[in-house]
């Protein structure tokens, strides 16, 4: 299995699953605070967010992974996915992938998405990844071009593979574009460059990024409705800030990102990074704002990984576990969310599913 990249100069330390320990199950009237390393915490759930909250701490933990407990990843054979007889073809989803390219090469295998060749070989099915293609793990820009390479693969079979916008490709143009030059964050000074990476940017990405892969990540949607799931990447109702329509939010989102105005991108990521905003006490209720505006009658999400929502990082007693954390999608919020992020960068799983799920 590919082993992380260095996590950045902020790290002192290698992160075991250790710091990060929290009882196996929560059940709370309150937000839910994992301890991490160093007496921090992890993100507080969305309502107990300050108004001028700003990630300029590490916003989950950057583990390297050559440290922590390894999932093996044992791909089968390819076997197309099946197809119907006419009509748009299955429907998958791909949670967070930071960077794990054999990792997430090997879930499209055993989906039977792409061949021993690395190939679109899946027809006429529709495959969605949920954002967050960088950070974290070792070939983000690879991870990129694969998934603007199998888009070409699939179009051409009459399928299609396409992807949303996660806070990290926000993080990443906004630290290419605006580097160390101060941001309004709120809470004082910030830059890009700095929660990049702070957040687990890598060198050896930053280094690779090339033109067409900013022109990619500039455009592409934040959320979308497809067979009555709505596709989003961030576990927040912040999108309702930015439209009251699918199309209204997407337009502007492109639209501020098309400005260039370095506060205005930084308020944007600031507020689609936020999160938990389904879970606990009313988040069935979040979750139907956002269907109730745009549609749908389940939402499917990112950004936050299944092992925080379950409060199940590591076990009470002090051990460490030898199975994964995470064997599948999430499903909470009285069965309206569907979690995709198996939290690959913290010992989980890349998951890739078809929808709906099977029970």
């Amino acid at each position: 299995m590919t082993q992380g990249a260095g996590q950045g100069p902020e790290v002192e330390r290698t992160a075991t699953l250790r710091d990060f320990r929290v009882p196996a199950y929560v059940h709370e009237s309150g937000p839910y605070v994992p301890h991490t390393q160093q007496g921090e915490s992890a993100p507080p759930a969305e309502e107990s967010y300050p108004e001028a909250y700003t990630p300029t701490q590490r916003d989950l933990p950057v583990i390297n992974r050559g440290d922590t407990l390894q999932v093996p990843v044992e791909p089968t054979p390819a076997a197309p996915a099946a197809q119907p007889a006419a009509g748009p073809g299955p429907l998958f989803v791909v949670g967070d992938v930071h960077g794990y390219l054999d990792e997430l090469m090997a879930a499209l295998r055993e989906q039977g998405l792409i061949d021993d060749a690395g190939q679109w070989c899946a027809g006429t099915t529709r495959l969605w990844f949920l954002g967050d293609f960088t950070d974290r793990g070792p070939d983000g820009i690879g991870v990129i071009d694969l998934v603007m390479r199998l888009s070409a693969e699939a179009a051409a079979a009459g399928g299609y593979c396409k992807a949303l916008m996660g806070n990290h490709e926000l993080l990443l143009l906004g630290a290419k574009r605006f580097g160390d030059t101060p941001v309004n964050s709120g809470a004082g000074t910030a830059t890009f460059q700095a929660a990049w990476l702070l957040n687990g940017g890598q060198k050896t990405d930053m280094d690779r990024l090339q033109d067409h892969h900013l022109q990619w990540m500039a455009r592409l949607d934040a959320l979308e409705e497809v067979d009555g799931y709505l596709l989003v990447h961030s576990d927040t109702t912040a999108y309702l800030d930015y439209g009251d329509s699918i199309e209204a939010v997407n337009d502007t989102v492109r639209e501020r990102l098309t400005r260039n105005d370095a506060d205005e991108c930084w308020d944007l990521f600031r507020k689609l990074t936020k999160r938990f905003s389904f879970r606990d006490e009313g988040g069935a209720d979040a979750v139907r704002s956002l269907l109730d505006t745009y549609g749908g009658t389940r939402i499917v999400h990112g950004h936050s990984p299944i092992p925080y929502l379950l409060g199940e990082v590591g076990s009470e007693d002090g051990e460490e576990s030898n199975d994964p954390v995470v064997e599948g999608p999430h499903v909470y919020a009285e069965g309206l969310a569907i979690a995709m992020d198996g939290g690959v960068t913290m010992a989980g799983k890349l998951l890739v599913r078809q929808l709906p799920l099977e029970h």
